[in-house]
């Protein structure tokens, strides 16, 4: 089969003091591991004591509601996309919900659109092994699958159910088959060809730094990195750490995007933050856009070493040198242990509340009073669910 998506590998983008092997456990690795003091590892009995035993932080907020039943003007909007077309030359990213981006670059000159990259697309209703049980969407997405635009790379951060969702990736590789590449972080490859169908020159899977020069027939070229971030992965209780986690860099255009998928910054009692957003900043900042991570971040005794606070967040935009950012992970689901401490309405006001602390805030989305986030503004704001930023 002959993919429309040629991968060009690139020499490493990593720092010159960096230990390219201190996330790895083993050699060649059979886990991963957060190489930083800004990590306190979590354990598995007190995630069960604060699920389900008495902690004093737990304070269950229900998800607001409007009259009779409808959804609460509190609550995340949620509209129809329209992709921004419009906006052909200018780099566009869709919110499709949780963590979830339709991104389009800059049209390259005699082509139609610009090239497309999915990251950590969810559509299914529970972020969970099954259907009828786990963490229930209460927000839905903003369109169906069939009204996904077609697209031409697939971005994985990790494999959590709230960012690796089978039902949506499987519908996208079918949909377009052969001319789909994945790219996804190391150990995760071999779940593609196995659970997906996918073809072994269909997926590249990458460690931290590693950089491709991607080009799309008829399109263009793009340039795709991956970068550290504090997290883990798993989707059972057997298989923790056992793949990589990533964001993702994406350079087409002219112009720069940063996808931060699910990270933290600093644990509690910690002595320093997670040193890899400054690094990411000087070696390929500044970025025109990015997109991080506010929400599902409590109780933060626990989630602090996986989840960044909005305030957190909000030192990630700076670090790495972002024009403006869009929160995200937030919204959407309700965690597992977060959701009986975390009012769902918290993330953004709390995103909008150090932002203006610091002159930051461009407004936007659930917190935006009714405006767009100001992309003529540099610092960090909201959209809706469905809606295209555009820079």
């Amino acid at each position: 089969m002959t993919s429309t998506v040629t991968v060009s590998p690139q020499p490493s983008r990593k720092p010159d003091a960096w230990d390219a092997k201190a996330h790895h456990i083993g050699s060649p690795p059979s886990g991963f591991q957060n190489p930083w003091p800004s990590f306190t590892r979590l354990g598995l009995g007190l995630a069960l004591k604060l699920r389900f035993g008495n902690n004093p932080e737990k304070k269950f907020v229900p998800v607001p509601e409007g009259p009779n039943g409808t959804r609460s003007d509190e609550l995340v909007k949620v509209r129809k996309p329209d992709w921004g077309v419009a906006s052909n030359d200018k780099l566009r990213a869709t919110w499709l919900g949780h963590a979830s981006f339709l991104i389009e670059m800059p049209s390259a000159p005699g082509a139609e659109r610009g090239v497309r990259i999915l990251c950590d697309p969810v559509f299914s209703e529970r972020t969970s092994p099954s259907q009828w049980i786990g963490p229930k969407r209460y927000s839905p997405p903003p369109c169906t699958l069939e009204e996904l635009p077609d697209v031409d790379i697939l971005c994985i951060s990790h494999n959590h159910y709230d960012h690796l969702d089978h039902a949506t990736v499987q519908h996208v590789h079918d949909k377009r088959r052969g001319n789909l590449h994945v790219f996804t972080s190391l150990g995760n490859k071999e779940w593609f060809l196995r659970h997906v169908g996918c073809h072994d020159d269909e997926v590249t899977e990458s460690d931290w730094w590693d950089s491709y020069e991607l080009n799309v027939e008829g399109l263009g070229s793009v340039k795709l990195t991956c970068c550290p971030i504090q997290h883990g992965s798993g989707r059972s209780l057997l298989d923790q750490g056992s793949t990589l986690w990533c964001s993702w860099i994406i350079e087409a255009g002219g112009k720069k995007a940063y996808f931060s998928g699910d990270t933290a910054y600093q644990a509690p009692n910690t002595p320093s933050p997670c040193p890899a957003f400054v690094q990411i900043g000087e070696l390929l900042g500044p970025f025109d856009l990015a997109m991080v991570p506010i929400g599902l971040m409590t109780p933060q005794s626990f989630m602090g070493s996986v989840h960044a606070t909005p305030e957190q967040s909000l030192e990630i935009h700076k670090e790495i040198r972002s024009k403006l950012s869009i929160g995200m992970h937030y919204g959407t689901v309700r965690g597992g242990i977060s959701a009986h401490y975390e009012d769902v309405r918290d993330p953004p006001r709390r995103w909008r509340v150090a932002a203006e602390k610091e002159g930051l805030w461009c407004g936007g989305g659930v917190e935006g009073d009714g405006k767009p986030v100001d992309t003529a503004k540099e610092g960090v704001g909201l959209c809706d669910i469905g809606e295209t930023v555009a820079v």
